[in-house]
């Protein structure tokens, strides 16, 4: 299987499935969210698959054949336009299966995995300029650390960035073979004999940044509430922290009744809560399912639903992120 879909009994009940409905899969994978969400729609439903990886979609083109179905290229920061484009006026859920797939890490040509070697890659739109080989080559050693630190929480990311600046001065990082070497050659002796792998919080920051990952979701969730209709759905699964806590705060800010600054006396923002919490805390794997697919251990699931409001939805939801 291309991809096993994580916490699927959970996605398919939070999202709450209407047959008949119109549900958007923004991070299609291999489709198997999006299949399961197919098979709770009824003839009359529709889905949209939405990937900016050409190998996710092709992945899921058995999907195509089925008129229900519309399959697009394009990150979820553009779901409206895509949404447009297909004459499709508002949906009844949106799900976003977040970070890097089971296929992507599996693949030493895409530059995801340190197990393997391979291209120093790491591009989800494998269209996109920016590849984690010309992040190293061009960043100045202030602007990796400061890279490994916020996206990794790289303890040694000023140790790891030096490193990477002096190897790069003899010879070009072109794999990650040869990154995990410099990685390790920059930690002190004894770290990274137990536990997780050395290199893992510094190729997640790499590909965090080569993707743009941390800017495109505040977009990606803005667009999304805009487009559901009251009582619609989105269903959030992130897989670090940093992904974990933007949704949480953005899901946060739209429940709020109230956003006007700390400290005044009386509300003055005239401000309506948008959404709903429906998990008042993240949802997280069982122990069977962690013990058959470890690489869910991480996970942590949200989901909010459209209340009616008011007003121009885009403008609302994009200006309570900033």
């Amino acid at each position: 299987m291309y991809h096993v879909p994580v916490m699927l009994e959970e996605v398919l009940s939070l999202l709450a499935v209407t047959p008949g409905g119109t549900y958007l899969d923004c991070t299609l994978g291999g489709g198997g969210h999006a299949r399961a969400v197919l098979d709770a729609l009824g003839p009359s439903g529709r889905l949209v698959g939405l990937d900016r990886d050409a190998d996710a979609l092709a992945a899921a083109g058995y999907l195509a054949p089925d008129p229900r179905v519309s399959l697009a290229a394009g990150g979820y920061d553009h779901l409206d336009q895509v949404l447009r484009e297909l004459g499709i006026g508002a949906v009844d859920g949106v799900l976003f299966d977040l970070g890097v797939s089971s296929h992507q890490l599996d693949e030493p040509g895409r530059g995801f995995s340190y197990h393997a070697d391979g291209p120093l890659d790491m591009r989800m739109d494998q269209g996109g300029e920016l590849t984690a080989a010309r992040l190293l080559a061009s960043a100045s050693e202030e602007e990796l650390a400061h890279i490994l630190w916020t996206y990794g929480e790289e303890r040694f990311s000023r140790r790891i960035a030096a490193a990477v600046v002096r190897a790069r001065e003899r010879e070009p990082l072109t794999t990650t073979g040869r990154l995990v070497e410099v990685i390790r050659g920059a930690l002190p002796a004894g770290v990274g004999l137990a536990g997780p792998h050395p290199a893992r919080r510094t190729f997640q920051a790499l590909r965090i940044a080569v993707n743009d990952e941390l800017g495109r979701l505040p977009r990606g969730l803005a667009a999304a509430v805009a487009a559901l209709a009251p009582g619609g759905r989105v269903v959030v699964i992130a897989y670090h922290s940093l992904e974990d806590r933007i949704v949480k705060q953005y899901f946060a800010r739209l429940a709020r009744s109230c956003v006007c600054p700390p400290g005044l006396p009386v509300c003055r923002c005239g401000h309506r809560p948008s959404l709903r919490l429906v998990t008042k805390k993240p949802v997280t794997p069982g122990f069977r399912e962690v013990q058959m697919n470890p690489r869910s251990r991480a996970a942590k699931l949200r989901a909010a639903e459209k209340l009616p409001v008011t007003g121009d939805d885009r403008e609302r939801t994009g200006e309570l992120w900033q």
